[in-house]
């Protein structure tokens, strides 16, 4: 997964949404205000328009998952995958020692007196 460089600072994002919100009403549509700000800001059209989104669901004003709750997921999927891996690795562990308690204890093993460590393996 490729990530996107952080090219301009939160505070930079932030006044460039508000000078589309301020400016909104002056402007036929959305995205003709987006073209005219966007340039002054020194980004894209699009890249305005998509902070403009994010700015409206972490406000409420448009319907989609906020910024807070989408760390939260991705904090939760990394938990999940690192206890996911954790249970394999238990997994494992307990395969190796079931087997390795069934090689000590088993009644084939006619003497206790050849049980060192080397004889097991």
């Amino acid at each position: 997964m490729n990530k996107k460089s952080n090219r301009f600072s939160p505070e930079m994002r932030e006044r460039a949404v508000r000078m589309v919100q301020q400016h909104r009403g002056e402007y036929p549509s959305l995205w003709a205000a987006i073209r005219s700000i966007a340039p002054k800001v020194g980004c894209v059209p699009p890249t305005l328009l998509e902070w403009v989104k994010k700015a409206e669901v972490d406000s409420g004003v448009r319907a989609g998952v906020t910024s807070v709750e989408r760390e939260q997921l991705k904090a939760l999927e990394r938990e999940n995958r690192e206890l996911r891996r954790a249970n394999e690795i238990l997994k494992l562990a307990s395969a190796f020692l079931s087997k390795l308690c069934i090689r000590l204890f088993s009644p084939r093993r006619s003497s206790t007196a050849d049980s060192s460590p080397e004889s097991l393996c």
